[in-house]
């Protein structure tokens, strides 16, 4: 119970102003002049959203059996949606989510990609971040996260022909909240 208690005082003590601090408008202009340059690469869409802390509706399910990162993959699974990552083209939407109040890490690929990729290739990629996150160097993190998922699209979504217009289906800078 007590254990309960400051995970929800932790994450009420949180709010967008501190995922603002940790994503700075400059380091935000970087993120989305990479996701740009990385989408010219392939066909796949990247989305990076940065949340300070649950909403209660999520905190609102721990419970004894339910671990606090099952909670978190379903934000994740919620954004992925609410961002309409999934509504691309060729389902080959990605999105690189970072949950600060927990330090949690979440990568949601569309079944386009997903059939190419497996989950433990993912959870590589979120390992290689942690430890740049657990040392507050965001900007190293998600630009190493952008990099190797710009690599897995690349490999399996390779760009169209030189020459050839490639529509943008989704925002490229992150999302902050």
């Amino acid at each position: 119970m007590l254990k309960k208690l400051k995970t929800i005082l932790r994450h009420v003590w949180l709010d967008a102003s501190d995922a603002e601090r940790a994503i700075s408008p400059d380091l935000l202009a970087r993120l989305t002049t990479r996701v740009t340059a990385s989408e010219a690469r392939h066909t796949g869409e990247i989305r990076i959203y940065v949340e300070a802390a649950l909403p209660l509706s999520y905190l609102s399910r721990i419970a004894p059996g339910i671990a606090l990162p099952a909670i978190i993959r379903q934000r994740a699974l919620m954004l992925f949606s609410k961002l309409r990552v999934w509504d691309t083209e060729q389902n080959n939407g990605v999105l690189i989510y970072l949950q600060l109040a927990e330090h949690a890490i979440e990568i949601v690929a569309d079944r386009g990609i997903a059939k190419y990729v497996s989950t433990q290739q993912w959870q590589a990629i979120t390992q290689h971040m942690s430890q740049a996150f657990k040392d507050s160097r965001f900007e190293d993190g998600l630009t190493d996260a952008l990099s190797e998922v710009s690599g897995v699209l690349v490999r399996h979504f390779p760009a169209n022909a030189e020459g050839e217009v490639r529509v943008n289906q989704l925002p490229n800078e992150p999302g902050v909240g």
